[in-house]
């Protein structure tokens, strides 16, 4: 007798393990494997989102990890040039090369030469940075001329 008042349900009909009546709404046993499958699916997505995200973050950090090595570059071959000025911060400066190799830091930039442009190339437009380093604003073809230059000999 005791164990038929066990198997009963007296509680609550909204709380009972199992339908007490025919209108009572079905309960099905829940697909394992369907949420485990769905739960790996999404952690998948969401891992791969923020996988994108981080390499969107590392090429960031690598290109301004460029952009500073151009600078400390750039600022080593300045100080090497020769200037007939004390450079100010936050003023605008334009660095060319020579026909013997000297570079020259100056004030005039190329547009302001005109015709009578009397260095081999234009390296940069740069504008001096708190830091002592160099903002560089306009780069020559320092490069693709050099190359060409080097070709010819």
């Amino acid at each position: 007798m005791q164990e038929n008042q066990e198997e009963s349900y007296t509680g609550l009909p909204s709380f009972a393990p199992i339908p007490l009546s025919v209108s009572s709404p079905a309960i099905r046993p829940e697909d394992r494997k369907l949420i485990k499958a769905q739960a790996v699916e999404s952690m998948h997505l969401k891992a791969q989102q923020q996988i994108e995200l981080l390499k969107k973050q590392a090429a960031l950090i690598m290109e301004q990890a460029k952009e500073l090595e151009d600078r400390v570059a750039i600022s080593l071959q300045i100080y090497e040039a020769t200037m007939r000025f004390s450079p100010t911060m936050g003023m605008t400066y334009h660095l060319y090369k020579r026909n013997d190799g000297e570079v020259i830091l100056s004030l005039v930039s190329p547009a302001e030469w005109g015709q009578s442009f009397p260095f081999k190339l234009f390296i940069a437009t740069v504008k001096l940075l708190a830091d002592h380093t160099w903002e560089i604003l306009q780069r020559g073809e320092v490069e693709a001329q050099e190359t060409k230059a080097e070709q010819a000999e």
